[in-house]
């Protein structure tokens, strides 16, 4: 009989991850304000590092010695991936990863329907308003004023026109919505399953994930959401748009971790159909 250890490497993180959904379906339950209040936090830090990626961006930009405009976007990126580093170390609550633990749950009977969406709803909305009290605050200072504004518009710009293009834009968004949410949630089976030891390495494969998903202009749905209401409170913005970009993010960005990382690696680690057949037909003993 061989090894289910070394057929189902992926058992630890599974479990990690279980346990992980056991503690937010209680406190998205019994001390829902509390998990709000962490999910806050989570898109407060997205809302400063993402700001600070289009401020790195105009700096590069304004240097004047050439297009310098690459080179910042690259290094935005790069700061812009501690974001996912400092939420996972003061335990706030993502929505984008939940996504992924929460379809695990589903897998293993873990979770119901009605839980589930309950975690990740209160999660999204512990982002969202997270990000709108540093929109509220930039409101009323000049951080993301001149150069660093421009930025920040032509960006939501961008993203907003996918929606004008028909059907053809509505894939495009969808397909970075889905790499976006595969890359963060790489990230977190590579942190949860116990193969990494060092804090180092987990923090820099994060800074990775997102700075190849900021860096190559992914689609995310919480830092989406967070740049629209930055920029949306300064200057106004296309609501419609907004909501449609969001919705297509989010339903990419649960297929990318949900299902093409959550959903798959709870079915590759899956070894009770294994075990039951390496155990043989019952002798009625």
């Amino acid at each position: 009989m061989a090894d289910a250890a070394g057929l189902f490497p992926g058992k630890q993180f599974i479990s990690t991850v279980l346990e992980a959904l056991d503690t937010k379906t209680a406190m998205s339950g019994e001390i829902a304000r509390r998990y709000l209040m962490r999910a806050g936090m989570a898109g407060i830090v997205i809302g400063i590092m993402y700001g600070t990626n289009y401020a790195v961006i105009a700096a590069f930009g304004n240097v004047g010695l050439g297009d310098w405009t690459a080179i910042g976007r690259m290094v935005g990126a790069l700061l812009f991936g501690f974001a996912l580093v400092f939420i996972y170390y003061t335990k706030s609550e993502l929505l984008t990863s939940n996504m992924m633990i929460v379809a695990i749950g589903a897998y293993h009977h873990r979770t119901s329907t009605m839980k589930a969406l309950r975690i990740l709803g209160l999660c999204y909305l512990g982002n969202a308003l997270g990000g709108l009290l540093v929109a509220i605050l930039l409101r009323f200072s000049t951080v993301s004023s001149s150069a660093v504004g421009d930025q920040m518009s032509a960006a939501v710009d961008h993203k907003l026109s996918y929606l004008s293009e028909g059907l053809a834009g509505w894939g495009d968004l969808f397909v970075r919505a889905v790499l976006c949410n595969f890359m963060i949630n790489l990230a977190m089976l590579l942190v949860y399953n116990g193969l990494l030891k060092e804090d180092v390495m987990k923090s820099l494969v994060m800074i990775m994930s997102v700075f190849i998903f900021a860096f190559l202009g992914f689609e995310h749905s919480v830092a989406n959401t967070v740049l629209f209401l930055m920029v949306g409170l300064r200057e106004g913005i296309d609501v419609g748009l907004a909501l449609g970009n969001i919705a297509i993010a989010l339903v990419g960005n649960f297929v990318g971790g949900g299902l093409l990382i959550g959903l798959y690696y709870a079915y590759v680690n899956d070894d009770a159909q294994y075990l039951r057949r390496q155990a043989g037909p019952d002798d009625g003993a």
